[in-house]
């Protein structure tokens, strides 16, 4: 650990090479970073910039996503207030002017598909910009250090990605926040303060997904954040998320994760599981080993070191309520037999599913279905990855759940496809591909079946459970608001005030939009969701006035 600092609230704070402010004032064991307008406290929940939970105000500006910034010496970093006064703001600097691009082939997402993606287009000689959100590319799945070498296998296995990416001359742009996309495909987007313009000849959106929390009383309390969070923590900064801790949902994450904590030096207390145990689903068991053996051992041997390093693995477990106790959290939990399971804890980890990150695609106009059984929108698209929107091609989880494997090839089939349409490459033949692409995607399917990753229906008894975390909305608020406004979600919106908040409904949205469906008896299909709308991320008022200057020389 180096001897840099910062100063949290005039408290001096040590961080590392490379940590973020988040990591670090973790690692301090501090895990309240704002108040919210109704006095409560909240901390890093989704750790990849998602649910701006984490904001802090830095050296006088507010609304700074600790989990997203670098830590620097000598900031002066204070808790988030409910309300910043504006007026004790320093004054707005002007945004340099805007840096205008134009690729044949835009990848919005640096993770195993576009990476991938990358790669083979540049392979077939097209130019190539990736526009990533994280410092350093590598995406979820393989959560690439600033300052650290690869942990294991898969760290090195995605280090590996990158530098191919590098190499194949790519231009990989980090810390970009994209906050419009429009026809032409048109994107803009800010970079540390600047505005960026990007207008390529095709794009693949690669955006990936967050995950989906569970619902319980106490899930915004500090402390609580997605297993991704914590497991970007440990891979990413060398920071464990808190010395005892509880896992809880349901998916290979949660056990990947909960190891990794283990060996980390972390107390795990235990992994709740949703779902019944493997032996109880032996055809889907069977049907993922057909598929791919390799990643089936691998989960064995997952359950086989939780085992070893006596990690209790309580099987159709679940979640019920946390609750601050003293400096750590009470986490209560009940098992199917109707047990309840109580552990005092540091941090507790969940993971319930994924939810797609679409938004730029349904703001393009993208052609989405609705998939009951993961209860989220999946993207229309041809075999070579092509969406209903010509030139936008879509691969990985942001058109749907397929797990890294899948969107590596997705990526290599929508790299060279790009190409090609944008007058690079012959076409080719995709045979050996889909191929290769059917075998994960039948591996993921059983690995899904084997687990409960569908959304779960609310605890309408619990009516002072927090559905928007931003807006510190209850399920008894939307309830009510079911009763005066349940036409749709966009009504149900503008009665209650649920997603209108910083996140923009990525959490509470999927939630209102199944509560609005159920009410009025219909299924949810694609346009009952919040519709997207720009700027889909927050973003400076300067970086958008640069990019309107820019646009307007090019006119």
């Amino acid at each position: 650990m180096s001897t840099n600092r910062f100063f949290f609230d005039g408290q001096p704070i040590v961080f590392g090479q490379g940590q973020s402010i988040a990591a670090a004032l973790t690692n301090a064991g501090l895990r309240a970073f704002r108040h919210t307008a109704k006095g409560a406290h909240r901390g890093m929940f989704c750790g990849m910039g998602v649910c701006q939970d984490c904001l802090v105000t830095i050296d006088g500006i507010p609304n700074q996503r600790a989990c997203m910034t670098p830590a620097a010496s000598d900031l002066a970093i204070e808790t988030q207030v409910a309300f910043p006064v504006l007026e004790d703001m320093p004054a707005p600097v002007k945004s340099n002017p805007a840096r205008v691009l134009e690729p044949d082939v835009a990848i919005i997402g640096g993770g195993a598909g576009g990476l991938s993606a990358a790669i083979a287009a540049r392979t077939a000689g097209a130019s190539v910009v990736v526009l990533d959100e994280r410092k350093v590319a590598g995406g979820q799945y393989y959560k690439q250090s600033a300052s650290q070498p690869p942990l294991d296998a898969q760290q090195r296995e995605g280090a590996s990605l990158l530098e191919r990416a590098h190499q194949s001359g790519a231009e990989i742009i980090g810390s970009v926040e994209i906050w419009g996309a429009f026809d032409g495909p048109l994107f803009l987007a800010d970079v540390a303060g600047a505005a960026l313009i990007v207008r390529p000849k095709t794009a693949i959106i690669a955006t990936g997904a967050y995950e989906r929390p569970r619902m319980v009383p106490g899930w915004t309390v500090p402390g609580v954040m997605t297993t991704g969070a914590a497991q970007t923590l440990w891979r990413s900064y060398r920071t464990l998320p808190g010395q005892r801790i509880a896992v809880c949902g349901s998916g290979p994450l949660n056990a990947q994760v909960a190891l990794e904590l283990a060996e980390g030096g972390a107390d795990v207390a235990m992994v709740a599981e949703a779902a019944a145990p493997p032996w109880q689903h032996p055809w889907q068991a069977f049907l993922a080993l057909t598929a791919d053996p390799g990643l089936v051992f691998m989960g064995l041997g997952m359950m086989r070191n939780l085992k070893r390093r006596g990690i209790p693995l309580h099987h159709q477990t679940t979640l019920q309520s946390v609750e601050q106790k003293g400096k750590g959290l009470l986490a209560t939990f009940k098992t199917a037999s109707g047990v309840q399971i109580s552990e005092t804890v540091d941090v507790v980890c969940m993971n319930d599913g994924f939810e797609p990150q679409n938004e730029i695609l349904r703001l393009l106009g993208a052609q989405m279905r609705y998939d009951t059984a993961f209860g989220h929108l999946r993207c229309t698209r041809t075999a070579g990855m092509e969406t209903t929107v010509p030139n936008i091609f879509a691969v990985g989880d942001c058109a749907g759940l397929g797990g890294a494997p899948a969107a590596r090839v997705e990526g290599e089939i929508a790299g060279r496809t790009a190409a090609s349409r944008a007058g690079f490459g012959d076409a080719y033949d995709l045979f050996a591909d889909l191929r290769r692409l059917d075998r994960y995607r039948r591996f993921q399917a059983s690995l899904w079946k084997m687990h409960d990753i569908a959304p779960k229906p609310l605890d309408t008894a619990a009516r002072d459970t927090i559905v928007c975390r931003c807006e510190e909305i209850t399920l008894g608020e939307v309830m009510d608001g079911l009763g005066t406004a349940p036409g749709h979600v966009g009504t149900l919106k503008r009665a209650t005030r649920v997603g209108m908040g910083r996140c923009q409904g990525r959490y509470c949205g999927p939630v209102a939009t199944r509560l609005v469906a159920e009410a009025i008896g219909k299924p949810v299909e694609d346009f009952s969701n919040f519709a997207p709308r720009v700027p889909i991320k927050p973003v400076a008022i300067a970086s958008i006035l640069a990019a309107q200057e820019a646009l307007d020389d090019l006119d």
